[in-house]
């Protein structure tokens, strides 16, 4: 099977959870045998409109994000490359308008993948009611993305939850860093939230325990002065971003994993904190997705005051520790990846389902809303 991506950005320009997920998910892909082309904006040096990475290509639609022309260029390079489905993400809502009318006359299915919960202002901008409605199947990595979705329009039959998967043969055989009792793991930006947990940690100074924050970003030195004022920073210690084999490490020898960001389509680091065996503690926030990982498990706590956090905390620290729990085997790759091929195929029998007539005049309108929306632009 012929995949092809559609993503202005992707991780070799940046990451972000939107763009690790795409690459994860491509590089799967070719993994199984399936060829996969990935239509981005160029991040190769040189003049060639291609160019191959870890088994996937990756196709040139602009010469470099921001230029504007992504969404008029890209029916005709998705018709070059002939795709039998195509995966957009929904980062903007004329790219989703772009691939769909590609996707009516190459009568190849569109599935998005709608990785952040969208803004309270979209509600009311038709061009994202649009492209929450037109795609024949959407995929969200948690329920709280989904919800956000379905309020946009999408047809709550057309939504699927694809959460990221996580590498449990690597997680078995990390070994164990003793690096600090509690861990928080995430970029530190304006939704990480980390003072709920600093101050949390400021009240049970008596008890004994040490804590690392793992992860950089803008508001780092902000949290190291707030250590420094709570007198916690001889307990509290900032290790910076870090590969992946080093954070198993720490989340094997830690007891805890403290998760307070506001904001979070899939906290991946928290998942595989749990899957290493720590004691999960959640704040709850609406536009967080955490909660639904602890909901249901019995090492792991659901907080919506800064009491119980402290208590919580307090309470999971004392738990028998584990270095691996098989609750959350069914979140593996390849499993997770048995289920996108599976989106794929209910994607294709949904679209089998309509008559010519109607594409015609799906083509006709999308590519009219499409003309519309570029004059905007």
């Amino acid at each position: 099977m012929r995949v092809a991506f559609v993503s202005e950005t992707v991780a070799q320009h940046r990451g972000t959870g939107a763009t690790r997920r795409i690459r994860r998910t491509a590089e799967a892909l070719s993994g199984r045998g399936h060829d996969v082309v990935v239509c981005c904006a160029q991040w190769w040096d040189g003049d060639h409109d291609s160019f191959e990475q870890d088994g996937v290509t990756y196709r040139a639609v602009t010469d470099a994000p921001g230029e504007g022309r992504f969404a008029v260029a890209l029916p005709a390079v998705l018709r070059a490359v002939d795709p039998d489905v195509i995966q957009a993400t929904a980062a903007d809502p004329t790219h989703v308008l772009a691939a769909k009318v590609a996707s009516l006359f190459l009568r190849a299915p569109l599935v998005v993948d709608w990785y952040e919960s969208p803004d309270t202002g979209d509600a009311d901008d038709p061009r994202w009611r649009l492209a929450a409605s037109v795609p024949d199947l959407v995929l969200t990595p948690s329920e709280t993305v989904r919800t956000r979705v379905r309020e946009l329009g999408a047809d709550g039959e057309a939504v699927r939850v694809v959460p990221n998967g996580i590498d449990l043969n690597a997680i078995r055989a990390a070994p164990a860093r003793e690096v600090a009792d509690i861990v928080y793991s995430r970029r530190l930006d304006a939704d990480a939230n980390l003072e709920s947990l600093l101050l949390a940690l400021a009240e049970l100074r008596d008890h004994d325990w040490s804590a690392v924050v793992i992860g950089d970003g803008p508001e780092r030195e902000v949290y190291e002065r707030q250590v420094r004022d709570l007198r916690i920073d001889d307990r509290v210690s900032f290790a910076g971003d870090q590969p992946l084999e080093n954070r198993l490490a720490a989340f094997k020898g830690a007891h805890v994993y403290a998760q307070t960001a506001r904001r979070e389509a899939f906290p991946t680091d928290l998942l595989r904190a749990l899957a290493c065996g720590c004691a999960g503690v959640v704040e709850y926030h609406v536009e967080s997705s955490a909660h639904e990982l602890v909901e249901q498990q019995d090492r792991a706590f659901r907080t919506t005051s800064e009491q119980e956090l402290t208590d919580a905390l307090l309470t999971a620290s004392e738990m028998d520790p584990m270095d691996y729990n098989e609750n959350f085997a069914d979140y593996d790759d390849e499993q997770v990846l048995d289920k996108y091929l599976t989106a794929y195929d209910e994607a294709k029998e949904r679209m089998s389902w309509v008559e010519p007539a109607a594409v015609a005049g799906g083509v006709v309108l999308v590519v009219a809303l499409l003309v519309v929306l570029v004059v905007l632009l």
